[in-house]
């Protein structure tokens, strides 16, 4: 089974490391096996731009100085927080890319060439400098102050190393020669492979707090104690790309098999427009996992916070308090795009249970509107009654300033449905929830399809609209500086991810993820 050999050069705190474990020639036939044959010369040319994007930095062109020599690997990753500890030079991130050979006498000759035309040109000074044995080779740019990116190289066995610093490239060796230091032989990162036995052509691995560390470029984590990876792998699926991932880090719970064997009946109230939605059963009960394993001051908790917030706002709940306690079986929640524009609504779909007095947490509900301010009333609504929380206003005719009407404002929607009880932020999204007449999102082609790429047995599905949500999510929850690192191509061309969990086992918690990738 394939893992990164990059990894014996990483320390075992590397925030992060992104790792295709094929040539690229190669991923090019994945992309055209993928693709409908309409599409395979965009897909091509998507290929391209992957490698373009890994080797960016170097400054080299991939088809004419790369790929004579280039082998199975090439791995980016970012190795420390701060390489040289300086606090009067700033904060100096380590980058280090790691680059296979097939023939390393072509890989030598082409560095030797390409280094000496630069110095003959004048555009750099190099410096030499033998270390452990290894030759390292660093281009100083003498009209700058600082060195240009990736401009440190050496020649390890058949890898051909790039960093940004000759520094960096000294760290990687040390990892080398002392297997404690590197991560490929950090247990938790062995563990996590263990439990993943698809075949790989690509690793991502994260270390939670060093990666909270380097976006937010600190010098060093926060909370320096709390150990949480997570580890993905992928592999190939038609039309798209499966990723098995292992979280550590989530302590204090017992094994748990998956308890599910199809999707949960409240999914089949989301409408087919939904673009986001996260569906299963024992809501408390997950929540209370995810409090108890998760510290309260973790990256991975303070992300979670900050969605459950988003999603709060609309109805001015505390989902935590008011809500999850009493979602003791099945739910489903969606994020449905109104089709005038605008923010778009939430749809809350949960099953009742016989220990829960339902009308009274209903009650309670429209109790905490009318103090916010609302008027709580009924609304016939096809053949059911909802509950409405409306604020009147009055608007005033740009046209006519001199006459003005009331509009009713609505802020949420609730109703008793069969066996559920659905919330929404408004009437037009909990009508096409409860109408027959909607086509629903676990009917559509493109549901079925990826759930197709997953295990039937699982905790429940997150799926997304990748091409319809990104905007939202960019702007709600930021991760640009992650998505460029690497995978921005990839995503280009993403139409959806849906992800499973499958329980956990030796407080390793797993998950797959499909990518539908409609190039």
């Amino acid at each position: 089974m394939k893992e990164p050999t990059t990894a014996i050069f990483l320390p075992k705190q590397a925030p992060v490391m992104v790792s295709l474990l094929t040539n690229p020639d190669r991923l090019d036939g994945l992309g055209r096996f993928i693709a409908s044959p309409e599409k395979r010369r965009r897909s091509h040319q998507e290929i391209r731009t992957i490698e373009k994007t890994l080797l960016a930095k170097t400054g080299l062109d991939y088809q004419t100085e790369i790929q004579p020599w280039l082998g199975e690997e090439i791995t980016l990753a970012v190795t420390s927080l701060d390489y040289d500890h300086n606090p009067n030079n700033g904060i100096k991130p380590g980058y280090l890319l790691a680059v296979s050979t097939k023939d390393q006498q072509l890989a030598n000759e082409f560095l030797q060439a390409s280094y000496s035309a630069e110095a003959i040109a004048g555009t750099t000074e190099l410096v030499f400098e033998s270390y452990k044995g290894v030759n390292l080779i660093a281009q100083q740019n003498p009209n700058l102050q600082k060195n240009t990116p990736l401009s440190a190289t050496a020649v390890v066995g058949n890898m051909v190393l790039f960093a940004n610093d000759i520094q960096v490239l000294k760290e990687s060796i040390n990892n080398v020669q002392v297997p404690d230091l590197n991560l490929k032989n950090a247990p938790g990162y062995q563990k996590a492979l263990d439990t993943i036995v698809e075949p790989r052509i690509g690793i991502v691995y994260t270390n939670f707090p060093a990666l909270s560390a380097w976006l937010a470029n600190l010098p060093i984590p926060e909370l320096p104690e709390i150990t949480q990876t997570l580890t993905i792998t992928f592999s190939i699926k038609e039309e798209g790309l499966v990723a098995q991932t292992a979280l550590i880090g989530v302590s204090g719970e017992a094994d748990q098999s998956p308890i599910l064997s199809e999707p949960v009946e409240a999914f089949s109230y989301l409408p087919a427009s939904t673009i986001l939605t996260a569906t299963g059963t024992k809501l408390n009960q997950l929540w209370q996992q995810i409090e108890t394993g998760l510290d309260q001051d973790s990256p991975l908790q303070q992300l979670l916070n900050r969605s459950i917030s988003y999603l709060e706002d609309p109805l001015g709940l505390n989902l935590s308090k008011d809500v999850f306690p009493w979602v003791k079986k099945e739910f489903s929640l969606g994020l449905v795009p109104k089709v005038e524009g605008g923010e778009p609504d939430w749809i809350f779909v949960a099953q009742k249970s016989p220990d829960v007095a339902m009308n009274e947490v209903l009650k309670q509900f429209d109790q905490q509107a009318e103090k916010a301010g609302y008027t709580v009333g009924n609304l016939p609504l096809l053949d059911k009654t909802v509950t409405v929380w409306t604020k009147l206003k009055a608007t005033v005719n740009p046209n006519q300033k001199s006459l003005a009407s009331l509009e009713a404002e609505v802020s949420g929607v609730h109703g008793n449905i069969d066996d559920y009880v659905i919330f929404s932020t408004s009437v037009e999204a909990i009508s096409q929830a409860i109408s027959p007449d909607f086509p629903k999102l676990i009917e559509t082609e493109e549901f079925q399809h990826v759930i197709e790429g997953l295990s039937p047995e699982n905790d429940g599905y997150f799926y997304l609209n990748w091409q319809k949500s990104e905007p939202i999510l960019t702007q709600k929850l930021p991760i640009t500086r992650v998505v460029e690192f690497g995978v921005k191509p990839l995503l280009r061309n993403l139409r959806s991810l849906t992800l499973s969990s499958q329980g956990s086992q030796d407080n390793i918690r797993r998950a797959t993820i499909f990518f539908n990738i409609g190039v």
